[in-house]
């Protein structure tokens, strides 16, 4: 069992060096709002330590810079990070039955969008330990860019920290690539996905809803249509078919 998490632990190390440096590039910006909100570096080390969120700790710097309220600061953020509790509740299926609370509050601790889509993307159960591999390279990637964004990040010109933060993007894309390029239907949802997306930032009535807010409701509405019409086998269930199948061949032959 030790060798095994080992393993997941490794492979996760590994895939978790792009997110890294995707992050890594993404949170000199962030140091750098930080600083012009008047933060200092180990301010906003502990704040990108105890927050994983690009959005939110952006959406929390730019309040602070504004002087606004404690109230007006927490609802913003849980609006903010409110997608994070959906995506929890569906690695938390993706566990083992028998998994400890202990590590289900870590894994949801740490969840962020790239996070959750190379661990949904194992196939079968989720190792925690697999998860940790990631977190370990990409959680310092996310807390250490923040820090040299505020000592470093005023000494490099705009227009190289944004071409850099485009690297997160390419990085996000690449994890959803692999599993639309084996299925038509994951294709189609994604492609369906980016549409609606688009539209809910157009249209009148939806783009004045918070960006937090219509990622839910498109991730709930899309989400339950796809579970609905395209289901997915259990694997015990289905092993348990091929068992039976296996067994009639053999009692006929």
């Amino acid at each position: 069992m030790k060798s095994e998490n080992r393993t997941w632990f490794l492979q996760g190390m590994k895939d978790g060096i792009p997110i890294a440096l995707g992050y890594f590039a993404v949170s000199l910006t962030l140091g750098i709002t930080a600083k012009k909100a008047g933060l200092t570096a180990l301010q906003s080390l502990l704040a990108s330590l105890t927050n994983h969120a690009s959005a939110g700790e952006f959406i929390g710097f730019t309040l602070i810079a504004a002087g606004a309220s404690y109230l007006e600061l927490c609802i913003m953020e849980a609006v903010a990070n409110a997608r994070y509790l959906l995506m929890s509740c569906s690695l938390s299926q993706k566990l083992p039955p028998d998994t400890s609370m202990l590590h289900r509050l870590l894994i949801g601790f740490f969840v962020t969008d790239e996070i959750f889509g190379v661990s949904i993307s194992v196939p079968g159960r989720l190792n925690p330990f697999y998860t940790y591999g990631v977190i370990s390279v990409a959680s310092p990637g996310w807390v250490i860019g923040t820090y040299l964004g505020v000592i470093l990040g005023n000494l490099l010109p705009m227009r190289a920290v944004s071409a850099l933060g485009v690297g997160l993007y390419g990085m996000f894309i690449a994890v959803f690539i692999p599993p639309a390029r084996k299925s038509r239907i994951v294709a189609g949802l994604v492609t369906i996905s980016f549409c609606a997306s688009l539209i809910f930032s157009k249209v009148p009535v939806f783009a004045q809803i918070s960006s937090g807010i219509r990622i839910i409701i498109l991730t709930l509405v899309i989400s339950l249509t796809a579970a609905v019409l395209f289901p997915i086998e259990d694997e015990e269930e289905h092993d348990g078919q091929q068992e039976d199948t296996l067994t009639c061949r053999e009692g006929a032959s």
